[in-house]
């Protein structure tokens, strides 16, 4: 008796990990074709400049567009996840250096990879968030470009990128940004300046860099990531909606809610968002508490 029943248990067991193996076999073949996909896509010509202002406007821009945050202080790349099951997840080094970006490297490249999230032959970048910056206007690109291809090379050869398993199977099914050249529309035409003003416009353009943490809604929602914290609704139905101007500005340059929480930057970079200024803030807020 208890031969058969261990018996059923392990053919139970057997069939349960051959459709596992099955599956799995069919998820990595689907996200490896994803991966490896070439889109055909030309990069639009646009005007660099590198004077004094454009290279002092670019400067400022890398940091608020946290670039710096995963590209390093130096933009010399960095590891963002050593996982075994989620994999390591590597942010290039965009300096010159060895290990950095080749010597041919053109303004055309730059546009790909920011507005495309794709490489020069026409795979797509993986975790380069190009679904937010190709909402940037044409002059910040082209003043991030001429800072950031100025920058000092810096000799840093990373680890290779490697998907782990679970890495896989999350992007599957959407639930990790690794190829955002997917979630970009490559017919959009740049526009060629956004005016700086405290207006609801202006605030829905810089709101772009808050999407992949919040959502394209601004509502937030559960971690995709297991055991990562949920991402709070930023909108008018959330606490930031109801905050005062001050308050609003108070909490994106200290942390500090009006409720007395103290945020983590790894979770809400207000390292960043510091060091926007009064029209830019006041701009992102009547942004954020239009939306119902």
């Amino acid at each position: 008796m208890f031969r058969k029943f261990f018996r059923i248990i392990g053919i139970t067991l057997g069939c349960l990990v051959t459709i596992l193996i099955i599956a799995y076999g069919a998820i990595y073949l689907r996200v490896s074709s994803r991966i490896n996909k070439k889109y055909d896509v030309k990069a639009e010509t646009i005007e660099v400049n590198y004077d004094s202002a454009s290279l002092v406007s670019g400067e400022r821009l890398v940091a608020i567009r946290a670039c710096r945050e995963c590209h390093g202080k130096d933009l010399s790349g960095s590891v963002l996840v050593d996982d075994a099951m989620i994999g390591t997840f590597v942010v290039k080094n965009i300096t010159k250096g060895s290990g950095g970006l080749r010597p041919d490297f053109s303004v055309e490249d730059w546009v790909l990879a920011l507005k495309h999230g794709l490489r020069r032959d026409g795979t797509p970048l993986r975790l380069m968030p190009s679904h937010e910056f190709s909402l940037m206007s044409e002059k910040d690109m082209a003043d991030i470009i001429a800072y950031a291809s100025r920058t000092p090379p810096v000799d840093r050869v990373l680890p290779e990128f490697k998907i782990g398993p679970l890495a896989y199977v999350l992007t599957a099914f959407d639930l990790i940004p690794l190829l955002p050249a997917e979630h970009t529309d490559h017919t959009k035409p740049l526009v060629h300046e956004v005016k700086i003003e405290a207006t609801e416009e202006y605030g829905k353009y810089l709101a772009a860099m808050c999407i992949n943490c919040h959502g394209s809604n601004y509502k937030g929602g559960k971690s995709p990531v297991p055991g990562g914290k949920d991402r709070p609704d930023i909108t008018s139905t959330g606490n930031p909606g109801k905050w005062t101007v001050d308050q609003f500005m108070h909490t994106l340059r200290t942390g500090e809610t009006p409720e007395g929480k103290k945020l983590n930057p790894e979770d809400m970079p207000w390292t960043i968002t510091k060091s926007y200024n009064d029209v830019e803030l006041t701009a992102l807020r009547l942004y954020l508490t239009s939306l119902p």
